[in-house]
């Protein structure tokens, strides 16, 4: 691949570029919004400017109801050789792109399972897709060349690509990204209703929520129009989860408190009991992570003073150690107190890590 048109200089598509940059592809970028289009050119993505010629790949990445709209456009005026695009969902912009017209040969969806906590050119970054699964969801009639080219894409980005039906996709993403967001909107906004006393009680735990739920709303409404069916169903049995939870949780209550249910609550209890039990711990190894294993971890909670370069210092001791950290979370503090640190390690390598911090002089929780 020599050259590539980036259309849609939001968080995916400038990573995109960026990538491309760095491995020596000459990019191009297009966006409906002039001031984005030149913020990304600014950050080394690419030429804000229209190529002379098609170029090997024209890479969508635009929100998933505009994305077949945008492929006709760039297929009309033979913009590339090769497209492809960066969607959330697959099945609406494969039908959509279908409708139009769109010739299929030459396009493969696709969907790099990544993202990052600024929205926009400035949160992005070459290395955003490295080790991360990048699903790709030829139609039968996509060509082997279109094909391989999406494949160096992947490659070049350094990412994992995964093959798989738009429909199978959409499912998987409703279940494992979709769904969530709109469990943590939900909560988040039970939190709120509850008043600021109850939200500055909260802890880490909720943090990743509130991170979750403080999502682009504009960009998510886009999101979930386009994959609102298999939002539903997944929302749907998640709902009847919920129900017998609460069915089961009833049944662990002791006897003659309000809500317990009786003799039939030792059946209920039994099953709750039986759910916590099949988790034995945070079910990290239930869950893979950036394209790889499930593996399960363990996290250590590190205090560190209020005072510059600390972090740092924590950093480059557990660099030291030759720990794989696979999550960082900082519970910050107020003005002058300690701060604390969660380091989310693999399971076997936690022991070392704490002992080595521990030999730094880390007091390690």
């Amino acid at each position: 691949m020599r050259s590539a048109l980036v259309v849609g200089t939001g968080l995916i598509g400038t990573s995109v570029a960026l990538a491309l940059v760095t491995r020596g592809v000459q990019v191009y970028l297009s966006d409906v919004d002039r001031t984005a289009e030149l913020t990304a050119a600014s950050l080394g993505a690419g030429l804000a400017e229209e190529p002379a010629g098609p170029v090997d790949l024209a890479v969508v990445a635009v929100p998933p109801g505009a994305v077949g709209g945008v492929l006709a456009g760039l297929q009309a005026r033979g913009a590339a050789r090769h497209y492809t695009d960066v969607a959330s969902a697959k099945s609406g912009p494969e039908r959509d792109a279908v409708a139009l017209g769109c010739d299929p040969v030459r396009y493969v969806g696709g969907h790099p399972l990544a993202g990052g906590e600024r929205p926009g050119a400035l949160g992005a970054r070459a290395d955003l897709f490295e080790r991360r699964s990048w699903v790709l969801t030829p139609r039968p009639e996509a060509g082997t060349e279109t094909l391989n080219t999406v494949l160096e894409l992947v490659a070049l980005c350094r990412a994992v690509p995964v093959v798989m039906e738009a429909a199978a996709h959409d499912r998987v993403l409703a279940l494992l990204s979709h769904a969530p967001y709109v469990v943590a909107r939900l909560l988040a906004e039970r939190v709120r209703r509850a008043g600021r006393d109850t939200a500055e009680l909260s802890g880490p735990g909720t943090g990743d929520l509130a991170w979750t739920a403080a999502a682009d709303p504009e960009l998510w409404g886009e999101v979930l129009r386009a994959n609102a069916t298999e939002v539903a169903d997944a929302v749907d049995e998640l709902a009847a989860d919920l129900r017998e939870a609460a069915a089961g949780l009833r049944g662990l209550a002791a006897p003659g408190e309000p809500g317990a249910p009786g003799a039939s609550g030792r059946e209920d209890g039994g099953m709750m009991r039986g759910l916590l039990g099949e988790w034995n711990g945070d079910g990290t190894g239930v869950f893979g992570g950036r394209g790889g294993p499930p593996v399960r971890s363990r996290t250590l909670a590190v205090p560190i003073g209020d005072r510059p370069g600390e972090l740092a210092r924590l950093f480059a001791d557990v660099a030291g150690a030759g720990a794989n950290v696979t999550d960082v979370r900082l519970e910050h503090p107020e003005a002058g107190r300690t701060a604390l640190v969660h380091l989310a390690v693999a399971e076997a390598q936690a022991g070392a890590l704490g002992r080595a911090l521990a030999a730094r002089e880390w007091p390690v929780g």
